[in-house]
């Protein structure tokens, strides 16, 4: 997908000269390096920004071609809209989503999602474009279902407010380069992204997609540092 035809929020990717002085050394190097070798990722792959939240939702615990499958059979369906998302039985929208794996389980959070957002905004994600990021942060981790990182990615991807997203491959970079410490959780490793950066949301938008790239490339459990545009930074991949 090209940047410029990214439907989820008005994409453009940053230049290294976006970056504010202050802004952390290592981690702005990090950037240079990852777009200088992968250029820009064109996140979130979504047709729309109902399909950015439901594909935030459908993702944990599995692959984005797992995804794509079940939003393609939602797409036939129809249910790519909040009216037809309240309306259909869950048992039926379990089935749709089958290929992402977990699916009933996935079908209950997905339908949390839509009860909420019928219940305080109407259906109507345009709504949420004027709650302030804190206090809407807070009440998406109020729907059973919805942790840290889905609801980073919602806010980020499908409704273009700055909340740097965590995610495995991030702590893995993070503590493997000494950035974080072993026992830092979700919480701290978001903050030392987002106290370092610039608040802007496509910088967030490009760094997420490119630390899932460098991540699976290279960034694995068992480390492939070879090749990889952060081995020339200090780090120990012995690091889990």
């Amino acid at each position: 997908m090209s940047p410029a035809l990214n439907p989820c929020n008005d994409y453009r990717s940053p230049t290294t000269l976006e970056f504010s002085l202050n802004a952390g050394t290592t981690i702005k190097q990090f950037f240079d390096a990852l777009l200088s070798a992968y250029g820009p990722q064109g996140w979130w792959p979504g047709n729309s920004r109902t399909e950015c939240v439901v594909g935030a939702i459908l993702t944990q615990n599995t692959s984005w071609k797992n995804v794509e499958k079940a939003l393609a059979r939602m797409n036939a369906a129809g249910l790519m809209d909040w009216t037809a998302l309240r309306d259909v039985a869950e048992p039926d929208l379990a089935d749709r989503i089958r290929p992402a794996g977990y699916y009933n389980l996935k079908a209950r959070r997905l339908k949390n999602f839509v009860v909420w957002l019928w219940d305080h905004y109407g259906g109507d994600l345009d709504r949420l474009e004027t709650v302030s990021l804190v206090e809407l942060r807070e009440e998406m981790l109020g729907i059973n279902g919805i942790g840290f990182e889905t609801a980073d990615a919602i806010l980020l991807y499908a409704l273009g407010k700055p909340s740097f997203v965590v995610d495995t491959y991030t702590g893995r970079v993070a503590r493997r380069h000494g950035l974080i410490d072993e026992e830092s959780d979700y919480e701290q490793l978001k903050a030392l992204f987002e106290r370092n950066l610039p608040e802007d949301v496509a910088l967030f938008n490009e760094y997420h997609a490119l630390l899932v790239e460098v991540g699976k490339r290279h960034c694995k459990p068992r480390a492939k540092c070879d090749g990889c545009p952060l081995a020339v930074f200090e780090h120990d991949e012995t690091r889990r």
